[in-house]
């Protein structure tokens, strides 16, 4: 009886598990065997060099510059978004004290569909919005074109041109595309929350950051641990918003570069495939430890409403 229930489970996943490990698990295999090797991507020879090109990297210093960066966005990111969202998302269902009790903000459904506005947009079209926005010319530059307008000429500034402020533009613009989807995400968990819980939190005494710390993040946990994993996988592959922002060379002096764009320009402008697949290879541990990172840091124990 149970032999023929094995054959039967495993005859169905036989073909998924396949075809998964031919479509996903065969690629990274493959990524890590050309990264032991000097292919340039365009002959079928494969020259075998072992470690040789994560050697590299690590004499590589626009490598670290991008591994850098990286770690900046994988820090500030999910930081600055989630608290962002919890802030938004708790003004918007729990921000007042209305006649029914404990209620969002006037407007919150307007609030929602505005902050969630740039989801709707491509990565691509936020890109190019935001680099005419900071472009530094005056003809192309909306910010500064509009600050001359009103007189503040001493405030206009290269912007993406500048070496200084090209990379934090671009981590803000980040974090302005990513926040509405955690505002809307936080918003559907909190409205989960029985309002009778913060009724009895206001009859306690409790003021609006004690009744935030102890009630309402306390129950909204689970998903607020689930936002940040996710934050920090997107922080990691910041690759579209860069290079359409900052060009294939990751801006001036290359400041804003990142792995990804390292990789790309590594592949398809210098032809080292083996090395790039080196940088992708290290990309891909740096997700895995980062999400366990996170997953661990971020555990405690889950709060159920009885």
């Amino acid at each position: 009886m149970h032999h023929g229930k094995y054959t039967f489970v495993v005859s169905f996943l036989l073909v998924p598990v396949g075809i998964y490990g031919l479509f996903v698990v065969s690629p990274y295999l493959q990524a890590i065997y050309i990264s032991l090797t000097d292919w340039t991507g365009l002959t079928g020879g494969q020259t075998f060099v072992g470690l040789a090109n994560y050697a590299r990297l690590l004499d590589d210093e626009q490598f670290l510059i991008a591994l850098r960066n990286n770690g900046i966005l994988v820090v500030v990111v999910p930081a600055v978004t989630v608290l962002l969202g919890l802030f938004l998302a708790s003004m918007l269902n729990v921000g007042r004290r209305g006649r029914s009790g404990v209620e969002g903000v006037r407007g919150s459904a307007v609030y929602r569909v505005v902050y969630f506005f740039p989801m709707v947009l491509s990565v691509a079209i936020i890109g190019v919005l935001f680099k005419y926005v900071f472009a530094p010319t005056q003809a192309g530059g909306i910010l500064n074109g509009l600050l001359r307008a009103v007189g503040l000429d001493g405030w206009a500034q290269p912007w993406l041109g500048d070496p200084d402020f090209a990379f934090w533009i671009v981590l803000l613009v980040m974090i302005w595309s990513f926040v509405g989807f955690y505002v809307v995400l936080f918003s559907a968990a909190m409205q989960s929350i029985p309002k009778e819980i913060y009724e009895a939190a206001l009859l306690d005494g409790a003021g609006r950051f004690m009744t935030f710390r102890q009630v309402t993040l306390p129950l909204v946990w689970d998903t607020v641990q689930v936002g940040w994993v996710y934050l920090a996988i997107q922080a990691m592959d910041a690759f579209a918003l860069v290079h359409i922002m900052l060009g294939i060379g990751g801006g001036p002096s290359r400041s804003g570069d990142v792995l990804g764009l390292a990789l790309y320009r590594s592949a398809f402008n210098s032809y080292r495939f083996g090395y790039a697949s080196a940088i992708g290879v290290v990309l891909l541990l740096l997700t895995l430890v980062v999400a366990a990172v996170f997953m661990r840091v971020a555990r405690r124990e889950r709060v159920e409403l009885s």
